[in-house]
Formats: structure tokens, sequence, C-alpha cells
């Protein structure tokens, strides 16, 4: 059972199966990928004062594709592949990749090299961080996120979710991988239901390897794979028939990415190619002129302090005077870069680094949010959620006491659940007479929960991105919920 967006639960048919114990997880990173040198912060902002007024807000819309799915279902590749067809990477590029590959006798891992940037990554063929990466359409700027299928870095595929607009699910169509990405511990599942709680609303499915010989862009087994994940997405809270679009591809070959699939290749399709899809994907409503709010994901030093996140709400000028919050310093901002250009004004959505005076690096983690003064976002050690339970062990009591890892936006941080204060009934959405002592498996429950150290949250109703998280314990994720009310001690800077 997942919370809809309209705050009442949904019946989940196939949950996620969950462990007791907590295990602190580890903080989610994400990585930049130099496809060429683009020189440092410092030598940007040796730009003249006519480049820096050229290099205001882009005039296109922006928006963050998170490509998620089931280990080895090819998103790497799809990405690698997107970068090279948008001219992001050049031939002799590939063709030096090419070689590594073969070297390591992972021929076919050749694309995936472009997003796969460390050595590790390429040995294993597991994708560790969350890669990030550009391109652009006629109509679009795209940020690509490349999340982990792995389920031993799915911390850090919520890191990467929480800054996307959009996701694109890669499912393997080759015989035997769907079935092991969509099955009972297979990440597939997990991916869905956390990109939904993430708030990522619009789903691509692109249905790939339909290559390989195995498929052979066969329409009986995109057929099959499209009818067995539509109850599912539907059970995970999507609107199947307005969120949702299906895709047959091949991330290898490239094939019905930027070009639409020929007759000769896949007489069946008249759909549109992945390029054409993303372009039409509607942008969710974000309001320049509300309060500022920027979640840091990552901080450094280049001349100064340098903070990176995305903006959720509000815009941000050079010279702005803004606070960090939870500890309340007060900062100035000397720049604004969006990807490598200096800017002087960002709007919501956009991916900022931003240099600030005011706070030293080290006083910053991740998970502090960049906000306006005059309207701070709200830091608590505690909060009342809705939360809909999905799948405990035989051994797990959800329970007053019970402990998780919490992740909301950029924060990851270690929970307590204080006081079940009532159950709501799945059928009538009503809450039940009787207080719970505990809760069962598909329980959709408000309680009160705890956290050891101070964070930076928001009502659901008023910021969703700042208002939706999952709690998770010892690698399973073990409910979602959303923030409904916040104590009255905190709500002022």
């Amino acid at each position: 059972m997942t919370i809809a967006d309209d705050g009442k639960p949904d019946e989940d048919e196939n949950p996620v199966e969950i462990n007791k114990p907590v295990e602190k997880e580890p903080q989610a990173n994400s990585r930049p990928i130099h496809i060429e040198p683009k020189g440092s912060i410092e030598e940007k902002e040796k730009k003249t004062s006519a480049q820096d007024d050229e290099a205001e807000i882009p005039k296109k819309r922006h928006l963050n594709v998170v490509f998620i799915g089931h280990v080895d279902a090819g998103k790497s590749t799809i990405g690698g592949q997107i970068l090279f067809l948008s001219g992001q990477v050049d031939d002799r590029t590939i063709q030096k990749y090419e070689k590594e590959a073969k070297d390591k006798s992972r021929e076919s891992w050749y694309m995936a090299y472009i997003m796969d940037t460390n050595e590790e990554e390429r040995d294993k063929g597991i994708t560790v961080e969350v890669g990030r990466a550009h391109f652009q359409t006629e109509t679009t700027r795209f940020t690509i996120l490349d999340a982990p299928g792995h389920k031993s870095y799915v911390p850090n595929m919520i890191s990467g979710a929480s800054q996307a607009d959009i996701g694109v699910l890669v499912i393997s169509a080759r015989k035997g991988e769907f079935e092991t990405g969509y099955e009972r511990g297979g990440q597939t599942r997990e991916h869905v239901l956390l990109a939904k709680t993430l708030g990522v609303t619009k789903l691509i499915i692109a249905v790939n390897k339909m290559d390989e010989p195995t498929v052979n862009w066969s329409k009986e087994r995109y057929d099959e794979i499209e009818g067995k994940m539509t109850p599912f997405l539907k059970s995970s809270g999507y609107n199947v028939k307005k969120d949702v679009r299906f895709l047959p591809i091949s991330g290898l070959l490239g094939s019905n990415l930027k070009t639409q699939l020929p007759k000769s290749v896949c007489p069946w399709w008249n759909g549109p190619c992945l390029f054409e899809a993303l372009d039409a994907v509607e942008v969710p409503y974000r309001d320049p002129n509300g309060p500022f709010r920027m979640p840091l994901i990552d901080k450094f030093k280049d001349m100064g302090t340098v903070v990176m996140g995305k903006v959720e709400n509000g815009s941000v000028r050079e010279g702005d005077s803004l606070l960090v919050m939870p500890n309340k310093a007060h900062v100035k901002v000397l720049a604004l870069f969006i990807d490598e250009d200096k800017v002087r004004h960002a709007g919501p959505g956009e991916n900022l680094r931003v240099r600030v005076s005011g706070i030293e690096e080290e006083d910053i983690l991740s998970g502090f949010v960049l906000c306006s003064v005059v309207r701070p976002v709200p830091a608590v050690t505690e909060f009342i959620a809705q939360l809909s339970i999905l799948e405990l062990l035989d051994n797990a009591i959800f329970t007053a006491g019970y402990k998780a890892v919490l992740h909301i936006h950029s924060v990851v941080e270690e929970c307590e659940i204080v006081d079940l204060m009532q159950e709501i009934d799945p059928k009538t959405k009503k809450p039940k007479k009787k207080k719970p002592l505990f809760v069962k498996n598909g329980a959709f429950v408000v309680c009160r929960i705890q956290v050891n150290n101070m964070i930076c949250i928001e009502k659901f109703s008023d910021f969703q991105q700042l208002g939706r998280f999952t709690l998770r314990t010892e690698g399973k994720t073990v409910a979602m919920g959303k923030v409904t009310a916040l104590p009255t001690v905190g709500e002022s800077a």
C-alpha cells in the first residue's frame, strides 16, 4: 500500500520485504561527470560582463531525469548512448572506451563507461554513485541522474531520485532478466515505490535489450512485460494512462533513443522515440516567487565555500542574503553556476552550485537547506506523519520504540517511532476508534517520529519534495510517508 498524492492510502498488492534491525546507511553521494575539460570555477569567472549577461537563466526549460531499475538492466549504457547521440561525446572517446572494455573482456559495457567513471564501477560493471551529466533537445535541457540498481546502493538511488522530476525505469526484456528484477527481492519493484514516494510523478518505462537474440523485437515479449508491470504501477500510485509511457529500445545499439524505430527493425511499433517522449513530458509547476528552498547534496572549497543542490522553490540572485538551516547561518550569495555556466539569477528546478560567504565548508552537512531569511525552512527533531507500512519480517513489530533510517530529500538520519496516534482504515479512509499498540503489514497509520539531530523538513501540503520520506532498516524499505504536522517550536528560525 502506498500513499497517493491526495494523502489517501493506496493498496499495494506486492509490498516490499522488510527486516527489523536498524543499520545506519551511508550518506548518498553524487559525482559530476566531466566529458571534457571544462575549467575551474575561477576560470569561468573570467568571462566578460557581456558573456555573463548572456548567461542568464537559459530559455529552454530544464528537467532532471533519473534512470532507475534493477542492476544490469542497461541504465548506464543508455545514459552513455544518449550523451553520444546528443553530441556530448566524440567518436575518439567512444573508441577509447571500446578498447578499454574489450581489454577487460566486457565488450558490451563500453557505453556504460561514459557514465561509470571510476575503476571500481568499471571493473564490477555496477554503478555505485549517482552519475550526473547533461544533454539538450530542441526544447529542453536535461540533467541525467544515473542511479545505482544494486540493492546495496539504494541510499544512493534515493539521493538521485529525490532530485528528479521524471523517471526512466529501465527493464531488461532478455529472457529471465525481467523476471529476476520484477520478482520479490528484485529492485524493479522497490525502485518504482521509492520513485513515487520521492516525488517522481512521471515515468517512462524503457523496455531495453529488445535486440537481444532471446527477444528479437518480439511484440509478445513487450506486451507480456507491459501487462505484468501495469497493475503494479497502479498499485504504487501511478496513473498509468496519464503519467506512464512504455517504449521498446536497445541501449547498446541506440535504437529508438534519438530517432524512431524503422519498420524494418520493429514493424509493430508506431510510438515515439525516447527523446520525443522526454520532450513531451509536462514540466511540474514550481513557484519562482515563493520562499527559496534548496536542499544541499554536497559542498566543497573553491575560492570559498560552494554548495550544490536543486532549487525546489523560489528564485535566487547574485548578492542575495540567505540562511543555511538548521544552523541558522546567514550567508551571502557570491556566485551562481548552472552546469558549467556562471549566471546571475536562477529559478526553481535548476541544479545549482552556489558560492557563499559567511559559513565554512566544514559547518555544512548533506541535508542542510539553503533558504530565504523571511520564511526559513522549519528545523525540528520530531514531527507527525501519515505512514504506509509495507512488509515486516515475522519477528518485527511496528510499535512505539521501532527504529529505522529516515530518508527525506537529502537527509539521512536515524529515527524512532515514539507514538502510534491512530490507524486509518484503508477501505473507508477514516480513523479507527481504538488507538493501536502496534500495526501489521499493509497498515496505514498516523504516528509521531523523533530524530536524533535537528533536520529541515516541511509539511507535505506546503512543499511536497521536503515533506515526503521513506523509512528503511537493514537495507530494506519499511514504510513510506508524508509529513502532516510540525511542532510549534521550530517553525520560526
